[in-house]
């Protein structure tokens, strides 16, 4: 698989809906993390993202104009012990529940499917950051629309190479109803030398009229020390 530059996937796509990249920072010295969402409707603009105790949580901009909380208002990023569950929807909970009990990644995911969200049905892409760097990566989604079956996918990066990370997300494309992720995380680019400018990068590529909030951390392999930005369109 060819390595893609991440700004030209985010440039070249409207709307990806949500997206998750996990990775190696291109010195060798940084787990990488990024997560961000995208919304057509007034209901999904109407967000940002806040920091918590344990990573970050989405919230209304303007409370009086939330419509319908559920599917959009939820914690996407969690740290359990030393790792870091980032993931597009309340299964973040999920997992993290699975992981205090004693099971697994995978095996939390599996008591979990694809957003009831007819006909969208938008799949739920989850990520996990381990200490040492490894990763992670699943998707959750319908059988080409069809809510009646379920389709789980699982990718392990044990040894991640340095300045390259994996990226996936809901959407391919817009459109009605939302054409589902396909394929394996695409293969990504990773060269911004700190937080900030990986930030800086993915937002200026984000479509200016459907980009709603961003989260970037580099975590120390060393020191587990980290750098965090947020970016809020609100």
């Amino acid at each position: 698989m060819d390595k893609l530059n991440l700004t030209d996937l985010l440039e070249s796509n409207a709307y990806p809906g949500r997206g998750i990249v996990l990775g190696r920072s291109a010195d060798n010295k940084y787990s990488v993390a990024a997560y961000f969402i995208m919304g057509r409707s007034e209901n999904s603009r109407n967000r940002v993202f806040t920091v918590t105790e344990d990573g970050i949580r989405t919230e209304a901009h303007d409370p009086s104009k939330m419509t319908d909380p559920s599917l959009i208002i939820y914690h996407p990023v969690r740290k359990v012990g030393n790792d870091l569950i980032v993931t597009n929807g309340d299964q973040t909970d999920t997992i993290r529940d699975g992981l205090l009990a004693g099971r697994s990644f995978g095996q939390a995911l599996h008591t979990r499917e694809f957003e009831p969200d007819g006909p969208n049905y938008t799949p739920r892409i989850s990520g996990i950051l381990c200490e040492n760097g490894s990763f992670r990566l699943s998707i959750l989604k319908s059988a080409d629309g069809d809510p009646s079956c379920c389709h789980r996918y699982f990718y392990t990066y044990d040894h991640p190479l340095a300045g390259e990370g994996r990226f996936i997300h809901t959407y391919m494309g817009d459109g009605t109803p939302l054409p589902s992720f396909e394929g394996e995380p695409e293969r990504v680019i990773l060269d911004a030398p700190s937080a900030e400018a990986l930030a800086g990068q993915m937002w200026n590529a984000l479509n200016p009229d459907n980009k709603v909030s961003l989260f970037v951390r580099y975590t120390d392999l060393a020191t587990g020390e980290y750098q965090q930005v947020i970016r809020n369109k609100f």
